[in-house]
């Protein structure tokens, strides 16, 4: 199991509960990595959820763990992709083509939730409508308030701007619009007196 209990933050930080079957007339799965395990738990419980589903599941760094136990669902539409980018086109023409009654379920990576989860809301659905799980890694995607520049998977407090080189504090401050947390320089007063960089949740 790949699920994660992050601790009280500030109201700016996602929460995410656990996926729920809703009656709809379509369902559209946005997964990553271990975010597989959420799609595979709820069809356990309804599997004829998967003959109106499109699945768009991007397997990262498990390999082929989780894509053949997708493909056993009988899933309407299954589309497994190398990267979000690569995925995001068909997610937004899907967004732009669904009709009334469309259930969107998000889960894995918080990097993933987050981009999917903005251009959905691009696309005209209110974030409160969308369920979102975590699962996998509690890695961020991180902009630099500085460069504004995005590091991916960022697992470590500070870390080092992948853009610019500034040392960043790993803040709680989330930005929807850009779904990235907000880093910023943490030796500005004191050049040069960087901590060292501990795992985020340790």
């Amino acid at each position: 199991m790949s699920n994660f209990s992050f601790p009280e933050s500030i109201k700016s930080r996602p929460t995410y509960a656990k996926l729920e079957a809703r009656a709809g007339k379509s369902y559209l799965f946005v997964a990553d990595a271990e975010g597989a395990e959420a799609i595979i738990d709820l069809a356990s419980n309804d599997k004829s959820l998967m003959f109106k589903a499109h699945v768009i599941y991007i397997p990262k760094n498990t390999g082929k763990k989780y894509t053949s136990q997708l493909e056993k669902l009988d899933i309407n539409q299954l589309y497994i992709g190398p990267s979000y980018t690569a995925a995001q086109s068909r997610l937004k023409r899907t967004l732009e083509s669904s009709h009334m009654g469309l259930q969107l379920f998000l889960s894995g990576t918080e990097g993933l939730i987050g981009q999917a989860q903005r251009d959905a809301m691009a696309a005209g659905i209110p974030h409160t409508a969308i369920q979102s799980e975590h699962r996998g890694s509690v890695g961020r995607r991180m902009q630099c308030v500085h460069c504004k520049g995005i590091t991916e998977d960022v697992d470590v407090d500070p870390f080092v701007c992948s853009h610019c080189g500034l040392s960043l504090f790993v803040r709680d401050h989330y930005s929807r619009r850009l779904a990235a947390f907000q880093g910023v320089c943490i030796d500005a007063e004191e050049p040069g007196n960087i901590p060292t960089a501990v795992e985020l949740y340790k």
